[in-house]
């Protein structure tokens, strides 16, 4: 049987804005049952090529065809709630006639909200939260979705997946939640540089089409109508490098958290208050039984942490659960109301503003690495040239004269990233700094901060962040309580171990969405006899394709080889691609099995 005709569908699109090009051609299809993660970096034009889709702006060439008597409705990146008087009024403004009413209703408990709340009043969570329920209540054919997750905690967010698996409908979401796009697509349509591809498999395949797509392009430059230039293709192709996944890294987190694992059984109050009378320098943090309640219910109680010199250390709850105040009271910001918290000597210690306060709008890029002096940036006191140092947070030369202004948000976020990791310090906080990145910069960051050679304390709801990143997650479980554990947070699901409560206001109905984690992970169990046997000899055939890869690409930087033996060029261009295929898998299944049996020990 031939396929459905898609629902909705762009050809051909272009945008100018001003005298940039911004879409050049853009294809897009969606369907019935189709569930696209458009991605793309900051910038590229994804928002406007999706607010074309749903029919807010028209291009200045190409069509856009929406079948009739299909209905859409549009999730923008910043919900607009004014001119209505409450939540209810904005949310019922956004129905049709015939749309059910008490789904409306369901979806304001199950996010926590009642509907008389005042949008002037509003968080940016709470406006969010309205926006979905307005769009969700609506069972349409086809959903648009921006940024779905922004200002949502971890428990809404599976809430959120759930509600979305769920759906029959069409989907297509802009995100940088990897765990969330990884669950929720079957295919992905990649925006870069005004053009889009498109390829019918979820999002965990990214990485590797990206990858191999860009090296094609690389070996085929001499054929594409459009030249890249030397400096965007050294920002493209060179980080495109570092990104593929590392085993060796990825080993050496493994050893970090077994260290944790090991660091962290209970301690007795005699041996902490004596560990606490003299800390050295390895040890960062000591917390003893501390609480605070603020003259109302435990915010935090009777915790005791330990945190490590080199400890990369996740804190994850539901909003209003008392994260920044734990973050406050760990860093020696705020007393607690019982127990003790000592720091360790010689602390220089930073915070990151993800508010972005701390730029000046009117100052370039350069200024603000350099502090307006010449063109040297000190990185943790060592001399750079500053252009030298911006390319490695992704930023073009002719950058550097850009006032801060102008920038995006990711931009704006990549600038106080490269600022603040070239202070002289040794401990980093940061407060959710994945907000506003793409997922180039996200790889950056992970990059980054797995190399930082100091302490790391950080709030986020990104899952597959945390996952890469932590060595140890403080998790909240109920009633003030929090719960230190080793790894990161597929790590605390594999243990069956809830890593944040989720509150009654966002469980969604048991046959709906379930309101804990799962009791195992999907790779939890005994190994066999089979998995063993690859733990065993993966690394080997993973390092024999390594040689082997190095060795193509040796035999492909003879400029000559193509004019002279083109069937030879075409042998080795389609084994290193296949090799890199394989070389991938491989990697993916060594780091799922290394998972399962650290898991298992623990």
């Amino acid at each position: 049987m031939p396929a459905d005709p898609p629902l909705l569908t762009l050809q051909a699109i272009s945008l100018t804005l001003g005298t940039t090009p911004l879409l050049d051609g853009a294809e897009l299809n969606l369907g019935a049952q189709d569930r696209v993660a458009l991605v793309g970096r900051n910038a590229s034009g994804k928002s406007t090529l999706l607010r074309i889709a749903a029919g807010l702006v028209a291009p200045d060439r190409g069509r856009r065809f929406l079948q009739p008597g299909a209905t859409l409705r549009y999730l923008p990146q910043d919900p607009d709630l004014s001119g209505h008087a409450n939540v209810r009024s904005f949310i019922q403004a956004g129905l049709a006639p015939g749309d059910d009413l008490n789904r409306a209703r369901w979806l304001l408990e199950q996010l926590g909200l009642s509907g008389d709340e005042a949008p002037s009043r509003l968080s940016g969570g709470e406006a969010r939260r309205a926006a979905l329920v307005q769009v969700l209540a609506a069972d349409p054919d086809l959903l648009l979705l921006d940024e779905p997750t922004n200002h949502l905690d971890l428990p809404a967010i599976e809430w959120l997946q759930t509600i979305l698996a769920k759906r029959r409908g069409g989907l297509i979401l802009i995100s940088h939640d990897r765990a969330f796009l990884t669950a929720l697509s079957r295919a992905m349509v990649w925006l870069d540089r005004g053009i889009t591809r498109r390829l019918d498999r979820g999002f965990d395949q990214f990485e590797t089409w990206r990858d191999e797509t860009l090296d094609q392009e690389a070996r085929d430059q001499h054929k594409l109508d459009r030249k890249i230039a030397a400096e965007e293709d050294w920002v493209r192709y060179g980080v495109t490098a570092r990104r593929k996944r590392n085993v060796r890294r990825m080993a050496e987190l493994g050893k970090l958290r077994e260290a944790r694992r090991q660091a962290t059984t209970p301690l007795g109050r005699t041996q902490l208050q004596a560990q606490a009378g003299a800390l050295s320098g390895r040890q960062v943090i000591v917390a003893d039984r501390i609480g605070v309640a603020f003259a109302g219910p435990p915010i935090i109680r009777d915790l005791d942490v330990i945190v490590l010199r080199g400890d990369r250390i996740a804190i994850v709850g539901p909003n209003g659960a008392g994260k920044t105040t734990l973050l406050k009271l760990l860093t020696g910001a705020l007393s607690p109301d019982t127990g003790t918290v000592t720091l360790g000597t010689d602390l220089r210690m930073l915070t990151l503003d993800q508010r972005r306060d701390a730029l000046d709008p009117d100052r370039t890029v350069a200024e603000t690495l350099t502090g307006g002096s010449g063109d040297t940036v000190r990185v943790r006191g060592t001399p750079r040239h500053v252009v030298g140092y911006m390319k490695e947070f992704l930023f073009l030369p002719e950058q550097a004269r850009t006032p801060t202004r102008v920038l995006s948000g990711g931009e704006k976020a990549r600038l106080l990233l490269a600022r603040v990791l070239a202070e002289d310090t040794n401990f980093l906080i940061l407060d959710e700094p994945t907000n506003d990145l793409d997922l180039e910069t996200l790889d950056l960051l992970q990059e980054l901060l797995a190399d930082y050679p100091g302490t790391v304390l950080f709030v986020s709801h990104d899952r597959a962040f945390i996952d890469r990143v932590a060595t140890a997650t403080i998790a909240f479980a109920g009633d003030g309580r929090w719960v230190l554990h080793a790894g990161g947070y597929s790590d605390i699901v594999a243990r069956s171990v809830p890593s944040a409560a989720v509150p009654k206001s966002t469980a969604a109905p048991q046959a709906r969405a379930p309101d804990k984690l799962p009791a195992k992970h999907p790779g939890a169990g005994k190994l066999g006899f089979k998995d063993q046997h690859l733990l065993s000899v993966l690394p080997g055939q993973i390092a024999a394709m390594r040689q082997e890869i190095e060795a193509l690409n040796a035999g492909l930087m003879d400029a000559t080889l193509y004019q002279r033996d083109p069937v030879a060029f075409t042998t080795l261009t389609e084994r290193l691609a296949a090799l890199g295929t394989k070389l991938a898998a491989a990697e993916d299944t060594w780091l799922d099995l290394e998972i399962r049996r650290e898991a298992l020990q623990s």
